[in-house]
């Protein structure tokens, strides 16, 4: 799968962004195809087996959360972009633990999607020129409930080749992944003692948090 053939698939209620969204995929070369639903959009994911997915959280009858559920239960593998403008973490966890890959905040901004689209074709092709084993079942893709195997590598990239404390907004910048998938893979990251965390206090305000990736040689015992 190369980058200028990539099939996106947009799933979202307002005709105005499909067809927004559809024209700046052009530019890319990129073939868009749209649902209004997700019923629809369960249909056309069976028809074209797009490379990436796109989907509104607010929606009709079926919302985004059961609707990234629904479309794991037919594939593990392909990212799934959601579109939410509620930036809480509380929404953003629900997210990742159906399944979603990344988030991208309404009122979409075209350099952001466009750069988080490269990021996961780019990370989806260079899942498929590893030689492993077929696998087809979503243990293949998800180390735990919401933590997808390739997004989890890719942060742990990033902290290689950086030996300072790094703050999550950082991190999101230098990946490309969106603030609140960062924040809920180092919290993960912690719990599997894969990373420490540095606190902060200030005169006001909730304390800033730094991390840094614990490594082999340094690991505490």
């Amino acid at each position: 799968m190369k980058h200028e053939h990539a099939v996106i698939l947009a799933i979202d209620d307002e005709e105005e962004i499909r067809y927004s969204l559809s024209e700046l995929f052009a530019t890319q070369g990129w073939k868009t195809v749209g649902a209004e639903d997700m019923l629809g959009g369960l249909r056309l994911f069976n028809e074209c087996r797009p490379d990436i997915v796109l989907i509104d959280y607010h929606m009709p009858d079926i919302n985004g959360i059961k609707g990234v559920q629904m479309l794991r239960a037919l594939n593990a593998d392909v990212p799934i972009i959601v579109f939410t403008i509620d930036e809480s973490q509380e929404v953003a966890d629900e997210f990742l633990a159906a399944g979603a890959s990344d988030f991208a905040v309404k009122p979409i901004k075209a350099p952001d999607l466009l750069s988080r689209i490269r990021l996961h074709l780019r990370m989806l092709e260079q899942r498929t020129q590893e030689v492993v084993p077929p696998q087809t079942t979503q243990q293949s893709s998800f180390i735990s409930k919401g933590i997808v195997r390739m997004t989890l590598e890719l942060i742990e990239d990033y902290f290689e080749n950086n030996d300072d404390f790094l703050t999550a907004d950082a991190i999101a910048q230098g990946t490309g992944l969106a603030y609140q998938t960062v924040y809920r893979y180092l919290d993960y990251m912690v719990k599997e003692n894969q990373v420490e965390v540095r606190r902060s206090y200030g005169k006001i305000g909730r304390p800033r948090q730094t991390y840094r990736l614990i490594r082999r040689n340094s690991r505490k015992s």
